[in-house]
């Protein structure tokens, strides 16, 4: 029977090759699309959204985003409540 630390090893394990796998792809479409690449990030903190891009029409539609989630998340806390 496995105990709890081994499935803890595996999560933290696909955890970290799933953070370098999409920040292998990030590197290499800058690579290859140097000049006209347009990049936009949403890092959520609980419900509050980071919102950051190298467009302004790119922050502007992480920005939406973030604050559909926010809401979608403020309304099933509620709900639960």
């Amino acid at each position: 029977m496995r105990s709890s630390e081994d499935f803890l090893r595996v999560g933290a394990t696909v955890t970290f090759i799933g953070f370098i796998i999409v920040l292998l792809g990030t590197v290499l479409t800058m690579v290859q699309h140097s000049a006209n690449t347009q990049m936009g990030g949403l890092i959520m903190l609980g419900p509050i959204p980071i919102v950051f891009g190298s467009a302004p029409e790119i922050t502007t539609n992480m920005l939406g985003l973030g604050l559909l989630i926010t809401i979608l998340y403020l309304f099933l806390w509620k709900t639960k409540r």
